[in-house]
């Protein structure tokens, strides 16, 4: 079943939650049968047998040979794989400028850059500028050896996941400019899923909120930075949805989307996507954020966006037999109180998980799925952005600007 959520306070009585439940037959309650992962809205990927990765040359008609090229390590250390190299390589520090970054970013799906510093590293093995920058950063570096100073480049392509407003501790009402990122999907006029800003131009929501019949981005309107449904902003169209190829619908893994809006939210601050490799310990306290109903089977939403802590639960503890029994894949998180009360439910799919990291927060999760709202032994289940970043970015740069 798709995620119903609940929220309960600090308390841990069943209190808030958030997304809609006029979304709920977009996909919470509709079977299978909905989905058949239907008409594609673009044409399939095809792909010439001397086609080569990374190698700053598009083969493909959609460019999937050239999508999954670049990453961010740690401190957003910039790495680059090409046609030569088997792996992800740092890209050193010597010839970088302003223009370049500006350029890598814009690759990523991004408007611009947003800071560039450097790193020390201790790698053997870099990519140098080649001096003659192309439209990729994969075809414009080549393997080296050796970087001046070891120093490598440190890229942000946005400034994310620090909110200007003050929390308001313990309180279940989010406030005004706290969840700047925070989006409401509304399908012919109703909100019906959750979503986050994470690029001027890019909603990352939940596959499950797109059933067969609910496909056509000029029935979507996506409003973003709003905490009263009965207050809405300037809404944004829909250009693009683009699903996770693999979704599964009976089992939920790989339920995540993006959405291409048809013009940029460049004044709203998005959430940080993690990066590669980037971890959350189990049991640390992450919130949850939306407009669905407030306890299990409600007949509405709540008009206001509500919040509630949640803690992250350890991946083997939430596939046990007690709990959801191996249904858990790696591309899945748990969040929530094995004990119950706090908990998203009905409405508030494909909304954000984010975790607080050095005063920044990320992008840990999508609201996905659940059995019930808030019950015992059965708590949230979120997609796992961490696990999907590859996929994230690859569709960002297909669809970019």
């Amino acid at each position: 079943m798709n995620k119903k959520y609940c929220y309960g306070g600090s308390s841990g009585t069943a209190v808030i939650v958030v997304l809609v439940v006029i979304a709920v037959w977009m996909g919470v309650r509709y079977g299978p049968s909905l989905w058949a992962l239907a008409e594609k809205e673009t044409e399939p990927e095809t792909c010439p047998t001397s086609s080569v990765n990374c190698d700053g040359k598009r083969d493909c008609s959609q460019g999937s040979d050239e999508s999954r090229c670049v990453l961010f390590g740690t401190a957003n250390e910039l790495q680059v794989k090409t046609s030569k190299t088997k792996g992800f390589l740092p890209v050193c520090a010597q010839g970088w400028d302003k223009n370049i970054a500006d350029q890598t970013c814009q690759q990523l799906g991004f408007r611009k850059s947003y800071e560039v510093g450097v790193l020390n590293t201790s790698s053997s093995a870099f990519q140098s500028l080649n001096g003659q920058f192309t439209n990729t950063i994969q075809g414009s570096v080549n393997t080296s050896m050796s970087c001046p100073g070891q120093q490598t480049v440190s890229l942000q392509c946005s400034k994310c996941g620090k909110p200007p407003a003050t929390r308001i501790i313990g309180g279940s009402v989010a406030a005004d400019g706290e969840w700047p990122w925070q989006a409401s999907l509304h399908f012919q006029g109703s909100h019906s899923c959750g979503g986050s800003l994470v690029a001027p131009d890019f909603i990352i929501t939940a596959a499950h909120c797109f059933p067969k019949n609910a496909k056509s981005p000029s029935n979507w309107r996506v409003y973003i930075g709003l905490v009263s449904q009965l207050r809405l902003p300037s809404p944004y169209n829909v250009k693009q949805i683009i699903l996770h190829e693999n979704y599964d619908p009976e089992t939920k893994n790989n339920d995540i989307a993006l959405l291409k809006l048809s013009k940029d939210a460049s004044t709203i601050q998005p959430v940080c996507l993690p990066v590669f490799g980037q971890t959350f310990p189990a049991a640390q306290e992450c919130w949850t954020t939306g407009f669905g109903v407030t306890r299990e089977g409600a007949a509405s939403s709540s008009t206001l966006l509500m919040k509630v802590a949640v803690n992250l639960i350890d991946s083997a503890v939430c596939n046990s037999y007690t709990v959801y029994g191996g249904r858990i894949t790696e591309n899945m998180q748990c969040a929530g109180d094995l004990k119950g009360g706090r908990d998203s439910c009905q409405g508030d799919s494909g909304g954000p998980l984010v975790c607080k990291v050095d005063d920044k927060w990320y992008l840990t999760g999508v609201t996905s799925w659940g059995d019930g709202c808030g019950k015992q032994n059965r708590p949230g289940v979120y997609s796992n952005v961490g696990k999907l970043l590859m996929w994230i970015y690859g569709k960002m740069q297909q669809a970019r600007p």
